[in-house]
């Protein structure tokens, strides 16, 4: 199995057309298990295949909403213009949610802390950001966050990120995702005074629900009626 991709859009393409042929039946999707591959050029964030029609719109609206540090959904309203209905469906009787990762990391400052770490100890295996916490279970009624850390490590002089997932959707969680953690990386590097290294990234479930799949044969077809 391939495991290392110049960009997002890349590693992109690779799974979907993987988890069409490979992936098995599981919970209203088709899944890979235990997925991990490095991205080499972490600031090539833009997913260009036609038949996905990614909005960077939106997922730098979501990055700004991580940077607010709010877990209110109404912030990504005002940031975006709207809230898409996958937030409305998670957030609590507050209009609050889990998910929202920069609230997460802002928690305990754990970004500061990593940020010091690598400035003060560059060979340190601590710099590690937690997000999902099984302690905190009873919180996770309406969102649970699909991420459990990310790790960054000095190498070669240059700062590496590992992002580690319980559960990845390629269509939607992967290609936002991929965006706000390479923000976020590119943050850390700035912070920091590295250069940019490599992004892995390892989910333990990998996977389309059944809606998304032969999407890409879906847009050839329409291609086909209207020519």
């Amino acid at each position: 199995m391939e495991t290392s991709f110049r960009n997002a859009d890349e590693a992109f393409k690779y799974y979907y057309n993987l988890i069409h042929a490979d992936g098995i039946d599981f919970s209203d999707t088709r899944t890979l298990f235990n997925v991990g591959f490095t991205l080499r050029k972490p600031k090539e964030t833009w997913i260009t295949s036609s038949f996905r029609q990614w909005n960077e719109k939106y997922a730098e609206a979501e990055w700004e909403w991580y940077l607010s540090g709010s877990p209110c959904t109404s912030t990504l309203g005002e940031i975006y213009g709207k809230v898409p209905q996958i937030w409305r469906r998670m957030e609590n009787e507050n209009g609050e949610v889990n998910s929202n990762y920069g609230h997460q990391w802002e928690r305990g400052y754990q970004l500061d802390k990593v940020v010091a770490m690598l400035k003060d100890y560059p060979n340190t295996r601590q710099a590690t950001i937690s997000i999902y916490d099984g302690k905190e279970m009873n919180k996770y009624r309406n969102d649970t966050p699909c991420t459990y850390a990310v790790q960054f490590t000095i190498l070669n002089n240059k700062l590496n990120m590992c992002v580690t997932m319980r559960s990845n959707d390629l269509w939607y969680g992967f290609c936002n995702d991929q965006y706000c953690f390479s923000q976020l990386m590119q943050m850390v590097s700035e912070r920091t005074g590295y250069e940019l290294g490599e992004y892995f990234h390892f989910a333990h479930n990998l996977h389309l629900y059944n809606d998304k799949l032969g999407m890409d044969n879906m847009l050839q077809r329409k291609a086909d009626y209207y020519a």
